[in-house]
């Protein structure tokens, strides 16, 4: 299955645009993110030939601008659009998906949404003290099944860990998107490291608020398994 890099922090080259977010698009029909404005999501959804008509969901892992914000501009384009929340997002965010004519749909649990293609449902998390609701996708190919998060405030590895045990059968394939590492100390991200290893995930691809502390150990352990994500991107998996 096929994912464009359609938001991130770094390009692969100066034609696209940068900035704080992610945004990933699946198999060209589920976007998961929308990094932190419209403008740079377009300009980059054009350069990759992105069609807004052919999507057939969103899916916001949390409720912070960064992952939002392009959400607005998507939902002008494309009225009656899936939009997977958890159910203890903010009324203000539901509310305004509402008036652009988005379709709520409220995930507490793993759901498939296209074939192979699921998300975790609500993980609770905490930030800056507060209950922080997120959920991650999950894809499902012949080379296993892979985690795409959008910030991890959960806990990277209690997501991995939800995966894990539902698809008990199955290899982890590949785990990347923002692991929220930038304030932990060494020991604990290698911490984090070894227990990706202990549990086989075979690639990673840490970004966004991972921080680069985590980047240099993760490509420490992993090698040729380390995927240096940037938008421009196309991974398949």
């Amino acid at each position: 299955m096929r994912i464009k890099i359609l938001f991130d922090s770094v390009a692969l080259d100066n034609r696209f645009s940068t900035g704080w977010g992610v945004s990933y698009l699946v198999d060209n029909k589920i976007l998961f993110d929308t990094g932190e404005k419209s403008e740079p999501l377009f300009s980059n959804m054009k350069d990759m030939n992105v069609n807004i008509s052919e999507m057939k969901a969103v899916v916001i892992s949390h409720d912070h601008w960064d992952h939002t914000g392009g959400l607005w501009g998507i939902l002008k384009e494309r009225e009656g659009l899936n939009v997977y929340i958890c159910p203890h997002f903010s009324r203000e965010l539901k509310d305004k998906v509402k008036k652009l004519k988005g379709a709520i749909v409220e995930t507490e649990k793993i759901t498939e949404i296209e074939k192979g293609i699921f998300v975790t449902g609500e993980i609770p998390g905490i930030y800056k003290g507060e209950y922080m609701p997120e959920q991650a996708l999950i894809i499902k190919t012949e080379k296993g099944v892979s985690v795409i998060t959008g910030c991890a405030h959960p806990g990277v590895l209690k997501i991995v860990e939800r995966v894990r045990d539902k698809f008990i059968s199955e290899p982890i394939y590949f785990v990347f998107g923002g692991f929220h590492l930038m304030e932990s100390d060494r020991r604990a991200i290698e911490i984090v490291a070894e227990n990706f290893k202990k549990v086989k995930v075979k690639k990673v691809g840490p970004t966004h608020c991972s921080g680069k502390i985590a980047a240099e150990i993760f490509k420490e352990r992993y090698g040729n398994d380390f995927i240096s994500i940037k938008a421009g991107q196309i991974l398949d998996v």
